[in-house]
């Protein structure tokens, strides 16, 4: 149980959110959803509908290792406030990240976004818990109208974990970009970086085959895990299922569904 237990940890206080990101490898810091709350606040400025969604995923199919995920993104008339949460684990090693944020278009073409988090690990009676706050930013870019750019920087304060050996939350930074090839094909690239671990490349492809039906395809490394999976919406809701495939460590599924604000 120790060698799958900590796959998943070595990014302490923050975990992709969706089986949409899950879909196309977790690729979406320059994607803009209500799912952006979790992965870059400052592409949330760009959503065209408020909305609400659940997430949930169980990696390599044990209960140990499920995630629970909620979002929340409501357009104002100037700005999107964003409110999301995350779990994680079991109850020798639970973790909690709690938090909202603000994402604004400073420019037609870009956005920016900052995010300020409750983060909580909880361990067994023997080790306790350790409670911080952390904040985040993000921006957002279209350099034309089929290329967008996003980055993000998760926990710029550097929140301590403990004191011994000055172990400290992990520090994440993703830079992406999205290229629509047509009105049906889209890539999607990024570069992920935990600042104490190997830097991570993630590439994917989304295809709408019909109106509002996505076959999503993707590939990370670091670990090397393939994704596969797809959405449909109707109406104002909008359902994907997905999953990953570690060669060593098996599949990783996961699902959400959103539920959209009608336009006034």
């Amino acid at each position: 149980m120790v060698l799958f237990f900590f796959v998943q940890p070595k990014a302490q206080g923050w975990l992709p959110m969706s089986a949409e990101s899950a879909g196309v490898a977790n690729a979406t810091v320059a994607v803009s959803s209500i799912w952006s709350v979790h992965h870059n606040p400052g592409a949330l400025g760009f959503i065209e509908e408020s909305g609400f969604g659940v997430s949930y995923q169980n990696r390599f199919l044990l209960r140990d290792l499920q995630s629970q995920g909620i979002t929340a993104a409501i357009k104002l008339k100037t700005g999107v406030v964003g409110f999301g949460a995350q779990f994680y684990g079991f109850e020798q090693y639970r973790t909690t990240r709690i938090g909202g944020g603000y994402s604004i278009r400073l420019a037609e073409n870009f956005s920016m976004g900052v995010h300020l988090n409750y983060l909580n690990l909880s361990l067994n009676e023997n080790y306790g818990n350790r409670s911080t706050l952390t904040a985040e930013v993000g921006m957002f870019g279209e350099i034309t109208e089929n290329w967008s750019v996003g980055i993000a920087i998760f926990n710029l304060n550097r929140a301590k974990l403990a004191s011994f050996e000055d172990d400290r939350f992990s520090t994440l930074f993703r830079l992406g970009t999205a290229y629509d090839l047509s009105e049906k094909v889209s890539l999607l690239f990024e570069f992920f970086k935990d600042i104490e671990n190997p830097l991570s490349l993630r590439g994917a492809v989304e295809y709408e085959a019909v109106d509002n039906l996505f076959f999503r395809i993707g590939a990370s490394s670091a670990p090397m895990e393939l994704s596969f999976g797809f959405g449909y919406r109707r109406g104002v809701f909008d359902i994907a299922l997905s999953s990953s495939y570690n060669q060593l460590l098996g599949f990783s599924p996961a699902f959400n569904l959103n539920y959209y604000l009608k336009n006034d």
